[in-house]
Order: C-alpha cells, then sequence, then structure tokens
C-alpha cells in the first residue's frame, strides 16, 4: 500500500465517528482526485502514487453564515470546487456547512475561507469536527450557556446581537432565535463568563437573564456499547475489526435503507442535537435528521448493522429519558420480535402514533407583490414530488402546503420557495402567521364596530421615505440609537440585485459595520435606506461597502428624509361609525401622526414617521380581522409552561419553562398558586381550587382533586398541582372559544332574503324612486341616517350603548330573547337567604352566632365565607369582628378555628338586628343575652361531610330542610359550636329584582324569551320558576349557546342575547343583536351590539321600545320628503302652467332646502324621547305577572330538545336528582342515587365534586 494511503487509512481509524459516515471503497475517490487536481504543468496526468508524502488529502469542515437559499449553495461550490488543490466541496444549507477535501500542500483552510467571505458569507474552520457530524461533547475548554433575550422584534436585531457577541474575546459561536427570544453562546469561561455575555446584551437595548447553563449531552462508552447491544441482528464487534476492513466500509454505503420516525418529548433544539449527534454514532446509521417543528426524524442506515426496533430503543434510552419512538406501519417486522413502543410505554396513546401519511405546514413567504407570485410559487411548488396541495394567500403572507413527509419535509420546501427570490420560514400552527409579528393575524377583512366587513383592495404610496412599489414588513430601529448624537439617513441607488439573497447579502453586511444603525433595502425599486452615525461613517463609504458585495451603488442626494404618506382606497365603510372606528385606531397607533377618512370617496390619507411604523404596519391596522374581543381572549392564554420531568414516585426530577408552542399532548405541567392552567389536562397530583369563572360564567371556585379536569385559562386559586396535558395548542377549550368568536363575527351578516313581495313593489317603483332621487335626493338621503344618528344619542343618554345603526335597526325584528343566568338574570355573587338555629337559643343567641360564624369566615377567601362575613357586619352593625386562629380549610368540606374575643363586638353592636334576620329564629323571638367572661369557642362550618367527619350527628330534620333549600337552588350549610350542632345558613345567588318584570314585558309585547345556562338543570329550574320563564336550557357549552342562536335563526328568527361573561361572547357576536351587561367582562361588551351601563334588564325592553320609534320616525321622513317630491316635481314641470302658476327657480330651491330641514326637525323629536320609568311597567304588569310552578318549565339539556319533567314522585326521587348548584360547585351536597337509606353508605352528601358533573357542566 503507498504511503499516503496507509497514511489515510491510519488517520480515519483513529476516528470511528469519521469513518462511519464515508460511504466509499477503498480508493474510490482516486478517480476523482485526478480530476479535480489543478496542476500547473496539464500535460500530466495526476495519480496518488506519484504524490509525495506532502500531497495527502485532508477532510474539514467550514461554517458558513449568511446563506439564504441553494443559489448560494451552488455559487459556494462552484467558485472554491474550481480552486487549485480542492478535490472535493460539498455545501450543506441546512447545517450551514461545508465539507472539504483538499491538499494542504496546494491550499489552505485559511484560504478557502478568505474566498468564501470575498463572496459575502461569514466562513470559520470548524475546528475538531469533520464532515458535517459534529460531536456533541464539548472541548474541556468551552461552556454553553443560553440568554433569555426580550425586546428583539426583527432579523436586524439578530443580526446586531450576533454580530457585537461574536466579536467578544473567548466567544466561540453564537446563535440568536428571534422566535424563542433566546440566545445560545459558546464560550470559553477562562476568558469570559455568563454575566460578562449578559451584561454586552444589556448594553444594547435588550434585556437579557440567563436561563440555564446547557450542559452537553454524551454518551459514555458504557452507554454506547449498550445500545449497540440492543441490535439482535448483529453483535458488538471490536473497533479495529469493523473499521480497518475496507470491504466492510464498502458494503456499508451499497445497502441504505431510509426510514422515518416520530419522536414525541422533544422540547427545543438541545434535544434535536442530542439525538441527531449521539444516534449519529451507532454503527450503521449512515444520516439522520431530526426535524422538531414535525417531531420527526429520517433515519438512512444499513439494515445488516441494525433495525427500526434498535433504533428505537437506541433513542428513547437518551438522557434525559422523555423521548418516546413511534415506528411507522409495518417498521417493526424488519428486525426480530420487540415490543412495539405502545406496548412498552404505558404513557403512549394511539394520538402518539403516525396517523395519516400526510401532513400540513404552514410557510411565511415575504416579497409577493402581486398575483403573479401567487400563482408562480403555486405552480412550482406543486409539480414537487411529495406536495398534495398548496394554496399561497398574498395579503397575509402564508402559503399552505399539504405534503407527504416520507418524500419531503417543510425545509425543502422553504428551500424552494427561497430558490424563486423569495424570503420564506417555517411556521408552527399555534405562531403568529402575520409577517410583524404582530398579535392579531393580518387578513383582507377588518371587523368594524358596526360588525361590517371592511377590505383594502388598493393601496397607493405618494413620494416620500419610500419607494412607492415596495411595502416593509419591518422597519428597523436598531437598539444604537439611543446615542448622544443624532442618527442621519441617506438614500442609495442599487443596480444588480436579482432575488431575496441579494437584499438580505446587503443588509447582513452593512449592519456589521460601524456607524451603521439600521438599513432597509428595496429590491423593486433598487433602492437602500442607510441610518448612520455621521461621526463613524459616511454615505459614501456606504456606497463603497456596497461596491465591494459586488452590486452598483451611488448617493441620491435629492432624496431627503420626510415624513411618509399612505394614500388607502378601502371598500365596505357603510357609515359615519366606520370612518370613525378606522380613524380612532390609526390616531392611537404609534408612529402615525394623522390620519383621515372619507366616506363618500372611500380614500384614506395617513401620514406616518416611517422610523416608527411601516406602511404594511398600518396596512395590517386596518385589515385585521381580529378584534379586540378577540385579543383579550387570546390574552387569557398562558404564554409559559413550566413542564416536569417525574422519577420514580412522581417526584419532580427536572423543571423547564417553555414556550406554549412546544408543550405536547402528555407533558406532565406544574401549575403554582395563582397561576394560569396553560392547556386543559387531568389533575395528577395534589388539590386545589380553580376559578373558571372567565371561562364557564359561574363565579364559584371548582375543587380539583387527582382526576379532575382543567380548562386552559382558568385559575389556579390555591395548591400546587401536577396536571397532564390533554389538549393543546388549538385544541384548547379556549381556543376553541376564540375561534367561536372568530366565526360569529365573521358570519353574521343581514338577512338578505328578499320576499316577493317587496320584489314586486320595488320593480313597480324603480322608475319612480330613480326620478325621485335624481330631482332631489337630499331628504331622502337625510331620512335613515339622521335618524339613526339622534337615536343613537338618546340612547346614550339612557344608559344603552349602541354600537351603529345596524343593532339598532334591528331591535325592533327580534322575536326570541335568550338570557344567560349568572350576572344576568342573577346578580352573579352568593349571598345569605337564610339563617336558622338549631340549638339552645339561650346559649347561643342569634347575635352571638353571627359573631362567632362571621370571625370565623373572616379568614376565608372562599366566595360563601365573603357572603357570609358580608352579612354579619350588616346584621351586627360593625366592621370589625374578633381574633381567629388556627385557621384550617379543607378544600370541598368546610372551615374549621377558634374563634375568641367576640365580646367586644356583642357590646359595641350599633343597631339590633333586622327584621328579616330576627324571624329566622325558631323561637320568634330574641333572647336576652348574658354577660359572660371572654371565651374561646370552637367553630366547624361546613356541609355535612365536615360535620360527620368530626363527630357530629345530623338528624332527618335538618337533613330535610338542607334538601329544601337545594332543591331552590341555594346552598345549605351547618354550623356547630363547641361541638353542638347549632345553626343551618342557606346561601344563593338572587334573582335581579326587576328580572321578573323585564321577562314579563318582554312576552307582553309577543317576544319569547329562553333561559341558557352552563349550570345544572335543579338550578336553572328554581331561577326559571322565579322570573316566569318557562322555557330553559341547562348544562350547556359555550358552542351549544351559538349553536342554539343559529338554530333559530335558520328557522326566520331574530335572536338577541343578553350575556355577561366570557362563554357568552362566541353566542353574542352571533345573535342578530347581542346585549352585554355593562358589568360584566371586556370580551363579552366588545363582542356585543349593545351595552346596558346601568346593568338593568329592563334596559333590554326600552332598546327594543326605542327601535321602534327610530324606525318608525324613519318611515315618517320617508313620506315627508316623497310628500314634497312628488308634489314639487310636477309644479315645477309646468303642470299648472295654464292657469298661469309657473315656480321659478329660487322657488325650487327653497322647497329642495325646506324638505331636507323638516326631515332633519322630524329626526329632531327622537330628542323627546323618555324612557318608560319603573313604575309604569310595573302599572302594565300589575295583576297580569304570576309565579310558574316547576312543572310549568320546560328544561332542555345541551342541544338535547326532549323536555326533563319537574320530579314529582316520592321525596327520595327528589333527592336523588340534586345535582350540582349554581355558586355552590363547592358547597352542596350530593346524594348518592345507588343508596338505599339516606343516612347509611358513608358520605351521600358529600362537597366533593363529582367527574362526570365537572367535565359536563361547563
Amino acid at each position: 500500500m503507498p504511503e499516503q494511503e496507509r497514511q489515510i487509512t491510519a488517520r480515519e481509524g483513529a476516528s470511528r465517528k469519521i469513518l462511519s459516515k464515508l460511504s466509499l471503497p477503498t480508493r474510490a475517490w482516486e478517480p476523482a482526485m485526478k480530476k479535480s487536481f489543478a496542476f500547473d504543468n496539464v500535460g500530466y496526468e495526476g495519480g496518488l502514487d506519484g504524490l509525495g508524502p506532502s500531497s495527502q488529502v485532508d477532510t474539514s469542515t467550514i461554517r458558513i453564515l449568511g446563506m439564504t437559499c441553494q443559489s448560494c449553495v451552488k455559487s459556494i461550490e462552484d467558485r472554491i470546487s474550481s480552486l487549485k488543490g480542492i478535490v472535493s466541496m460539498k455545501v450543506s444549507l441546512e447545517q450551514g456547512s461545508a465539507t472539504v477535501k483538499y491538499v494542504p500542500s496546494v491550499v489552505s483552510l485559511q484560504q478557502v475561507c478568505h474566498q468564501i467571505g470575498d463572496m459575502g458569507f461569514e466562513a470559520s474552520i470548524a475546528e475538531g469536527k469533520a464532515a458535517s457530524w459534529p460531536s456533541r461533547s464539548l472541548p474541556a475548554q468551552e461552556a454553553v450557556v443560553k440568554l433569555r433575550v426580550e425586546g428583539m422584534t426583527c432579523q436586524s436585531c439578530v443580526g446586531s446581537i450576533e454580530g457585537k457577541v461574536r466579536k467578544l474575546q473567548g466567544v466561540v459561536r453564537v446563535k440568536v432565535s428571534l422566535s424563542n427570544q433566546e440566545a445560545v453562546i459558546t464560550y470559553q469561561p477562562y476568558l469570559i463568563q455568563p454575566e460578562d455575555l449578559r451584561d454586552h446584551v444589556n448594553d444594547m437595548g435588550f434585556e437579557a437573564a440567563i436561563k440555564n447553563k446547557v450542559a452537553p449531552l454524551s454518551l459514555g462508552p458504557i452507554d454506547i456499547e449498550r445500545l449497540e447491544s440492543t441490535n439482535p441482528k448483529r453483535p458488538l464487534s471490536s473497533a479495529n475489526q469493523n473499521f480497518n476492513n475496507s470491504e466492510t466500509l464498502g458494503h456499508q454505503g451499497r445497502n441504505v435503507v431510509t426510514l422515518q420516525l416520530r419522536i414525541d418529548g422533544m422540547h427545543c433544539k438541545s434535544c434535536v442535537l442530542n439525538i441527531e449527534e449521539n444516534i449519529g454514532q451507532l454503527l450503521g446509521v449512515q444520516s439522520i435528521q431530526v426535524s422538531l417543528e414535525n417531531k420527526t426524524a429520517q433515519v438512512q442506515y444499513d439494515p445488516s448493522r441494525t433495525s427500526p426496533v434498535a433504533l428505537q430503543t437506541a433513542i428513547e434510552a437518551l438522557p434525559p429519558g422523555n423521548f418516546k419512538v413511534s415506528l411507522p406501519d409495518g417498521a417493526e417486522g424488519s428486525g426480530t420480535d420487540h415490543r412495539s413502543s405502545s406496548s412498552r410505554s404505558p404513557g403512549s396513546s394511539p394520538r402518539n402514533q403516525v396517523q395519516s401519511t400526510c401532513s400540513t405546514t404552514l410557510i411565511a413567504i415575504a416579497g409577493m407583490t402581486c398575483a403573479s407570485c401567487v400563482h408562480t410559487i403555486e405552480g412550482m411548488i406543486s409539480q414537487l414530488e411529495g406536495v398534495q396541495q398548496i394554496s399561497v394567500s398574498l395579503a397575509e403572507g402564508i402559503g399552505t402546503v399539504l405534503y407527504n413527509p416520507s418524500v419531503i419535509s417543510p425545509e425543502e420546501l422553504r428551500a424552494a420557495i427561497e430558490d424563486m427570490g423569495f424570503e420564506a420560514s417555517v411556521v408552527s400552527e399555534n405562531c403568529s402567521t402575520s409577517p410583524l409579528g404582530d398579535h392579531s393575524a393580518g387578513n383582507s377583512m377588518v371587523q368594524t364596530t358596526g360588525g361590517t366587513p371592511t377590505s383594502v383592495q388598493e393601496v397607493a404610496l405618494h413620494a416620500g421615505s419610500l419607494p412607492t412599489n415596495h411595502l416593509p414588513d419591518i422597519w428597523a430601529k436598531s437598539p444604537q440609537s439611543t446615542r448622544a448624537v443624532a442618527p442621519q439617513k441617506c438614500f442609495l441607488q442599487i443596480k444588480g440585485m436579482t432575488c431575496a439573497s441579494c437584499v438580505s447579502n446587503i443588509e447582513r453586511n452593512l449592519q456589521k459595520e460601524a456607524g451603521v444603525l439600521s438599513v432597509l433595502v428595496a429590491l423593486m425599486a433598487g433602492k437602500a435606506e442607510v441610518k448612520y452615525d455621521p461621526e463613524v461613517i459616511q454615505p459614501l463609504e456606504v456606497a463603497q461597502l456596497i461596491q465591494d458585495l459586488g452590486f452598483e451603488a451611488a448617493v441620491m442626494e435629492d432624496s431627503a428624509g420626510s415624513d411618509g404618506n399612505i394614500e388607502l382606497t378601502i371598500t365596505g365603510m357603510t357609515c359615519a361609525s366606520c370612518v370613525h372606528n378606522i380613524e380612532s385606531k390609526l390616531t392611537r397607533t404609534n408612529g402615525i401622526t394623522y390620519a383621515s377618512v372619507a366616506l363618500a370617496t372611500s380614500k384614506a390619507l395617513v401620514k406616518f414617521d416611517p422610523e416608527i411604523i411601516g406602511p404594511r404596519d398600518i396596512i395590517k391596522i386596518i385589515e385585521s380581522k381580529t378584534s379586540e374581543a378577540l385579543a383579550k381572549l387570546m390574552s387569557l392564554q398562558a404564554t409559559e409552561a413550566t413542564v416536569v420531568t417525574l422519577g420514580e414516585d412522581n417526584l419532580i426530577i427536572r423543571e423547564e419553562q417553555v414556550p406554549m408552542e412546544l408543550v405536547q399532548r402528555g407533558d406532565i405541567v406544574k401549575v403554582v398558586p395563582g397561576g394560569k392552567f396553560p392547556v386543559d389536562g387531568k389533575v395528577l397530583e395534589g388539590n386545589t381550587m380553580a376559578d373558571e369563572s372567565l371561562i364557564t360564567g359561574e363565579a364559584m371556585p371548582v375543587t380539583k382533586k387527582p382526576g379532575s379536569t382543567v380548562i386552559a385559562g382558568s385559575i389556579n386559586a390555591h395548591g400546587s398541582v401536577l396536571i397532564k396535558a390533554t389538549h393543546v395548542g388549538n385544541d384548547t377549550t379556549l381556543a376553541q372559544i376564540v375561534k367561536l368568536v372568530e366565526e360569529a363575527q365573521m358570519s353574521k351578516n343581514p338577512n338578505k332574503h328578499i320576499s316577493q313581495t317587496e320584489v314586486i313593489i320595488r320593480f313597480a317603483f324603480q322608475t319612480s324612486i330613480t326620478v325621485l332621487c335624481i330631482a332631489c335626493p337630499c331628504s331622502l338621503g337625510l331620512a335613515t341616517p339622521t335618524a339613526v344618528m339622534v337615536g343613537t344619542g338618546v340612547a346614550a343618554q339612557n344608559g344603552i350603548l349602541i354600537k351603529g345603526g345596524k343593532p339598532l335597526e334591528m331591535a325592533h325584528k327580534i322575536k326570541t330573547v335568550m338570557f344567560d343566568k349568572t350576572g344576568t338574570i342573577t346578580h352573579g355573587v352568593p349571598r345569605v337567604m337564610r339563617v336558622l338555629l338549631l340549638g339552645d337559643v339561650a346559649t347561643l343567641p342569634l347575635r352571638k352566632v353571627l359573631a362567632v360564624v362571621g370571625t370565623a369566615e373572616a379568614s376565608s377567601e372562599h366566595p360563601l365565607g365573603v357572603a357570609v362575613t358580608k352579612y354579619c357586619k350588616e346584621e351586627l352593625g360593625t366592621e370589625t369582628l374578633g381574633y381567629c386562629t388556627d385557621f384550617q380549610a379543607v378544600p370541598g368540606c368546610g372551615i374549621g378555628c377558634k374563634v375568641s374575643n367576640v365580646e367586644g363586638i356583642l357590646a359595641h353592636s350599633e343597631r339590633p338586628l333586622s327584621a328579616p334576620a330576627s324571624h329566622l329564629n325558631e323561637a320568634g323571638n330574641l333572647p336576652a343575652e348574658k354577660d359572660a367572661a371572654p371565651q374561646t369557642f370552637s367553630v366547624l362550618i361546613g356541609n355535612r361531610e365536615w360535620l360527620r367527619r368530626n363527630g357530629l350527628t345530623i338528624s332527618s330534620d335538618v337533613s330535610d330542610a338542607m334538601t329544601d333549600h337545594e332543591m331552590k337552588g341555594q346552598t345549605a350549610i351547618l354550623v356547630a359550636i363547641d361541638g353542638v350542632l347549632c345553626g343551618m345558613i342557606a346561601i344563593a345567588d338572587a334573582v335581579k329584582q326587576e328580572a321578573a318584570l323585564a321577562v314579563h314585558t318582554l312576552q307582553s309585547m309577543g317576544v319569547d324569551v329562553v333561559l341558557i345556562t352552563g349550570d345544572n338543570r335543579k338550578t336553572a329550574r328554581a331561577i326559571a320558576t322565579q322570573v316566569g320563564i318557562n322555557k330553559v336550557f341547562a348544562e350547556v357549552l359555550p358552542s351549544h349557546k351559538v349553536a342554539k342562536v343559529q338554530e333559530l335563526q335558520n328557522e326566520g328568527k331574530r335572536v338577541a342575547m343578553v350575556g355577561d361573561g366570557v362563554n357568552d361572547s362566541p353566542a353574542l357576536a352571533q345573535a342578530d343583536m347581542g346585549v352585554a351587561i355593562g358589568t360584566g367582562t371586556d370580551v363579552a361588551i366588545e363582542a356585543a351590539d349593545v351595552v346596558l351601563i346601568r346593568n338593568d334588564l329592563l334596559d333590554v325592553v326600552a332598546s327594543i321600545h326605542l327601535s321602534k320609534r327610530i324606525v318608525r320616525r324613519i318611515r315618517i321622513n320617508l313620506v315627508l320628503a316623497l310628500i314634497y317630491n312628488l308634489v314639487g316635481i310636477p309644479i315645477a314641470a309646468g303642470v299648472f302652467m295654464p292657469i298661469g302658476i309657473v315656480l321659478q327657480p329660487w322657488m325650487g330651491s327653497a322647497a329642495m332646502a325646506a324638505s331636507s330641514v323638516s326631515v332633519v326637525l322630524s329626526s329632531l323629536q327622537l330628542k323627546c324621547y323618555k324612557k318608560p320609568d319603573l313604575e309604569r311597567y310595573e302599572a302594565q304588569a300589575h295583576g297580569h305577572m304570576k309565579p310558574l310552578t316547576a312543572s310549568q318549565v320546560s328544561v332542555h339539556i345541551g342541544m338535547d330538545d326532549r323536555r326533563r319533567d319537574s320530579p314529582r314522585a316520592t321525596p327520595w326521587d327528589q333527592v336523588s336528582y340534586v345535582s350540582q348548584v349554581s355558586l355552590s360547585s363547592l358547597t352542596s351536597d350530593k346524594p348518592s342515587r345507588h343508596s338505599t337509606a339516606a343516612d347509611d353508605g358513608g358520605d351521600k352528601w358529600s362537597l366533593l365534586l363529582n367527574d362526570r358533573d365537572e367535565e359536563q357542566y361547563i
């Protein structure tokens, strides 16, 4: 063997990793050497045998930054391969590196890097790393730190940070992620420390914090030996036998199989590197590519050396041990008999398996200017192998691709789009698809206040600070702009740019130069705007830098920086409220100095500061499909989650803060007290109380124990819990509510069906109306808008805010009104309804019981405890209570404590008990209080189960009394003092005083009234009987409310929805007229068309009453206008000329003015409208308003139209149907349906919720 080959073989045998990636037989590179060597004397043919010792061939890896597409790869390969001494050159765009085979005696790596740098890229030698298969183990002198960087807004910020940090002494490499808002830095700890890196980033104007130091994840020799021993086909051989046998090496390259695995449990890039670099070292593995976004890995391996099952076992054995691998169908058969992933892993589910052969990905595309770009992208990408379907949206800048992941990957799709000259990036479904990174996704529609869709169809930029045909996505604002010297701007004309890669190349290289603060390049216009420090650099020097990159550049002397102007053509505006809505949105935006919208011309003129905001930002503001209601809904979602890794006995081994986009189904999440539940899930460990009022509308917190379900967006009130994620991302309950609101807002359009009669009338009067409009359109044009304008003002004076004219005109057509229960029909807060003494009134009089109970409940945060404390203070006439010690609260049961110093409260009470409280004493009077020495009371307050746990017996009479209250939808709790049962307190969410009157008045107007609530049927029935509603839908979800509204609308009815909670917002948006209570949530108020400021249900009646007055006034205005025209036109035409009556032109003008004035005066008469007062409504309802019985109320469960009749059988049948009650989901008692006696079988009245009910009553 020649000396050169022995050296190469020895060197390759020393590195197991390098040889495992080479798929060439012995001397297979000799023909390539003959072709690639460039000799000065071309008359000789080169061969390896003729080379001296100095002509050895080395293989090295060079890191390359700045590549954006395959054209960059090709240009580098072509140029470097032409150099003398280069045997071969392979560039990888995905890995950002190049593998070079070269002759050191002819060319050096430094020369190669210099040549690549001259092309506009950054090149550096990858020390100790051959080919593209880096080792995970870091050198002993290197370490890695991860920084959390806040304040980055665009790629310019990323480039600034990377450029500055990379220049620091001791920094080996740096990678900044804009989407994750973090930076991963490899550094030499003996030269620089993480704190220094953080300070340097902070000095640039960003906020940086050290997240964690990434420890190198590497497998030792024992681990590798153990993993390789899992291959059933071939035992582990020695390294020398494997790597010194060139025949084996040649065979390895000829039989390669590609396998695609699904990997769950990856959270960040560290997991990707961990899998790629450790599995890449295994015997038989040729290559591995892991995609974090798709949770897949593509492995090329030799089936004679390893098997899919062995690869699966090896990946799952990697630290930290939370990877779950799913093999594709049929892959298990390629190895020996191994258990599948699902059989080994109890936590795996069918959802973890690969469900189909097609996947969908979203790709953000920048640089599209017209429909031709869209057609070009769709035409080219659809021809790629593996692409099933592609749809590109020009307005959103998003491409949706349906593809086969076994044939093509999202990265390949992105690269293909970039090869066409566009900028592309793969985004996930949970991320914002807006190129600006805004929280609202851009769309061609804008939801105005009145619900009218508005679209921006045409954009015209006038001469300002930007080219007219370029709308930049990002206006770079460098953190260095806070320098003492005022920065300046210059404009340059650039020629020679052909694609987006040229733009990226110029912007990236200029931003590295000292004194250049920001760069914005317009490809189509061939211009650039550069913001610079005049003390450091001048425009001519900037132009020279661009020329050095291979382009032609000249400074434009006549381009002075000025405020930008943009003129928009907006279609879809129908009234002045649309104009006001758009103008108010624009003027509130930072950077916009002037905004004027003209309804007549559908034009908008906007002046803006281009340093703060760009034209496309302005368009996004107008086009934004996401209303404030959706923005507030989405703000309820947590942004991060604490994902934990559990060990034996559910001990937490590791905690990690991860973005919500990376939380997967099956992850274990820790939620601390006061935090939001980030996902829907089930409680694994811990007990707590969850405030789900923002989602369910019910004010009472719900107890959560192991096995209970939790809702994303709800608040953890008390203890820490561990939950297992069951629904993440777009599958959560909160995300579904957001989707419902969005769909309802976009689908709610005026009814366009026109009856045949109306068509005939319209046709008959078509020509006459045309003549009238031509003759005098002013009066006809003023008839409707003046009445609507005055009507909305009158409504506001009466406490009714109406958003635009559409709901005002729609209100008089309403035939069905749907009321929510909690917070709408009821007050939404618990109140004490009754206090019943059960003990010796001489020993424990009512006043003393209230003082003791109020003191005990004062330490409780439970809503029922707050209600009891408030009642006791009001009845005792004091704001101070006694002392409470040894307080203990048991969720779902009750409280226990010791109370003292209540004698002072009783002695200083300001007034006697009120009559309602006094008559609650069974004795019928108040016993005289005896003087007693200060004493301490032992107090227990809670449900039956809580008192039984503490050794108290509850008689059947007391149990029957509690059951009676519970059948009325109230909560009954017991009080024991010093071991003696002494009282019962009934608490309920009281019905509003005017609710029954409002319902009766609506029914008398011919409007159907429906009660729809998420509460249980018993409570809903009790409330309905009190207010007189005979049709009830109980236990409904937010989606059920929307479906019920749509069902009534499909029947031809106009529907109004009255609600106050987040769960009501989808139905409010879907209804023909949504009415929100002024004290409700911001989301409900935003989604509604009408807002009741005074929280008075009679205002619902008033809004319908006022709407009828306005419609009647509009008709009167039209009649007046028609009379003027019908009389005036014939006279003006000379009908009475034979008798000598002829109108002069000034007379016609006066008549026309008079018609318009009369219409305006007629509309102003609405100012005299007075809302009917309470006495008038009561007088009309006197003698007609009667309460309903339970049998008269029809209750439907969810969307089921089957009626649930009232329980009229035995008392035990009534008890068996007692269910969850409103405002008492934690303190109501629920009997067992399978018990034979009320007092047998343990806890039949426990406060603890049934899991089935807890999931159903949302």
